[in-house]
């Protein structure tokens, strides 16, 4: 490609940050057998200073997937993984793949109702889970298959000094005197998977093409479906995320890891875009600011990637205690509007630039960034990333692109666009369109250097600490409740850049409203981020001639009453 054909937000790219890459032959597999080959003495793997090397990782994975071989895990079975971040984590997704089988990331404190939602679109007979909340999996009824419940006892990874030291949100658990009751089956411990021996290297390896996860979201409408993600798609956006961070050396980065692993913004940057540069990844089971501070004191952070509150969190904090973070050079915040205010403070206390970039889990999850660079412009998205195209095309008529600096929706193309929708062919066709062109429902705006700015959203999801929170799913519970006659749902933006969940509820003649009791109805059935922070009863709701509920006149009328 030319200068003269290279598009033109190419020119705001940082110096040295390539229009295209070169694009994956071989699979995730193949990545991370080089990874263990090339950085063998070197940590891969830090959690709560207990460290694994490269050597050992590579070891283990052969392990855990010739114990999952002889569970009868073969090519293309789905295996289940319900873990907070932790080396196992890291551990089961590669023995997994080296089977040629297909990850399922799921959030361990998600309901038990949650959980057996999506464990019955895909299926898996094999689940590897948290030993806090396996008693979810084995809650479920007998026709969804799972097989094989391997239990997890994180604090195993940690040195047994600082067991003790992990706070986490337990779920409320019932357990036997033994361990972990059990109805059809069968319970293992994760040490006892690791026992088998290495797996033959001449197992079959996975195809670059090949299915190697399936990561559920609420996509661009309803109800979470399976985002089908190719280890080609993974490898990709891991590779553009190197060369979008031109500089960063290989084999010498510190990543923070604290976003959660079964989320596609962690899965990318910790176990792919991690291993791909052979870097040391200090790994958190979930956010606290004690934990990564203190942590900052040992192991010097370089690449930071986040949502903006856990930014300003970590910025204060830094910021009052005095602790260094003038080691991070790479610092990008997604999943969520990032403001200006925030980019200042962290800014100011890092030294270094914090940009704010853009993704969908249907794009393996970034597609667009702002550069490392002077170009950067705060209050926008940023520009693509190499070898990804855009359009902003008629949100009624997708076909028909809109003029030049007119809003419309954002349609992107490029090696990380995902597979389609597991078993769900008319939702990938409504939003997967000729061409390999992916449709993400947010309306922008691009200047004249090819910078996007989001302006509206089509698509009703309310973004909440980094999380899709579907407005149906959470109407849905509420109006299982006998005192709600009818409920909407929408997002209330908040100050930090991200929204609340409110509900508007219409209640059964002569019933007051119970505020606390619909939060905790709700509670039992949806995991915490997706619990309404405030229900406000109303006497009717807004509604089509088709009797549709308006969530934007909705939306505007909570908004109006805050």
């Amino acid at each position: 490609m030319t200068a003269a054909q290279e598009p033109l937000w190419v020119k705001n790219y940082q110096p040295g940050v390539p229009a295209t890459i070169e694009l994956p032959t071989e699979s995730l597999t193949a990545m991370v057998e080089d990874a263990v080959a090339r950085y063998g003495p070197k940590v891969a793997l830090e959690f709560f200073g207990a460290e694994t090397t490269y050597t050992e990782l590579g070891e283990q994975i052969n392990r855990a997937a010739e114990g999952l071989r002889k569970l009868g895990v073969r090519r293309g079975h789905r295996v289940a993984i319900v873990l907070p971040n932790c080396p196992q984590y890291l551990i089961a997704f590669y023995a997994v793949l080296r089977l040629g089988a297909v990850v399922v990331g799921h959030n361990p404190l998600y309901t038990e109702r949650e959980l057996r939602h999506q464990f019955e679109n895909h299926g898996a007979q094999v689940a590897i889970i948290w030993d806090k909340a396996a008693e979810k999996i084995q809650d479920f009824p007998d026709d969804i298959a799972v097989k094989t419940v391997i239990a997890v006892d994180i604090t195993k990874a940690m040195p047994r000094l600082k067991r003790m030291a992990l706070r986490l949100p337990l779920p409320s658990l019932r357990r036997t005197r033994a361990g972990l009751t059990t109805k059809t089956q069968n319970t293992m411990s994760w040490e006892k998977l690791l026992s088998a021996p290495p797996l033959d290297s001449a197992h079959p390896r996975p195809s670059v093409k090949d299915l190697a996860a399936l990561q559920y979201t609420s996509g661009t409408t309803g109800i979470p479906k399976g985002v089908m993600l190719t280890h080609f798609n993974l490898r990709s956006n891991a590779l553009q995320g190197q060369a979008w961070m031109h500089g960063a050396e290989e084999g010498k980065e510190v990543i923070y890891g604290v976003l959660p692993m079964f989320h596609a913004f962690g899965l990318t940057l910790y176990l792919t875009f991690a291993m791909l540069t052979g870097s040391r990844l200090v790994l958190f089971p979930k956010f606290d600011v004690d934990l990564v501070l203190s942590a900052a004191k040992k192991s010097k952070p370089t690449v930071f990637c986040a949502v903006p509150p856990i930014y300003e969190k970590v910025a204060l904090e830094s910021k009052e205690r005095g602790i260094d973070l003038s080691t991070i050079r790479f610092a990008i915040s997604g999943a969520m509007t990032l403001p200006a205010t925030t980019v200042k403070l962290w800014e100011e206390v890092s030294g270094g630039l914090l940009v704010e970039g853009y993704g969908l889990t249907e794009s393996s999850p970034v597609a667009l960034g702002n550069p490392f660079a002077d170009t950067r412009r705060n209050g926008t998205i940023g520009v693509p990333f190499p070898s990804t195209e855009m359009r902003v095309a008629d949100p009624e008529h997708p076909e028909n692109d809109v003029p030049a600096g007119t809003p419309g929706e954002l349609l992107i193309r490029g090696p990380q666009v995902f597979a389609g929708y597991w078993n769900n062919t008319e939702d990938t066709e409504e939003v997967l369109l000729e061409g390999g062109w992916l449709r993400t429902g947010d309306i922008v705006t691009v200047d004249d250097d090819g910078f996007v700015k989001v302006v509206d959203r089509r698509k009703e999801l309310i973004i909440t600490g980094g999380f899709n929170v579907s407005p149906s799913e959470v109407e849905e519970v509420l109006r299982s409740n006998q005192d709600i006659a009818d409920v909407a749902v929408v997002g209330l933006a908040r100050p930090d850049g991200g929204e609340q969940v409110v509900a508007a509820v219409v209640l059964q003649p002569n019933t007051d409203l119970d505020e606390a009791g619909l939060r905790a109805w709700c509670r039992e059935r949806l995991t915490p981020y997706k619990v309404p922070r405030r229900i406000v009863a109303v006497e009717e709701l807004p509604k089509s001639l088709l009797g549709k509920v308006l969530r934007r006149q909705v939306r505007d009328l909570l908004a109006d009453d805050a």
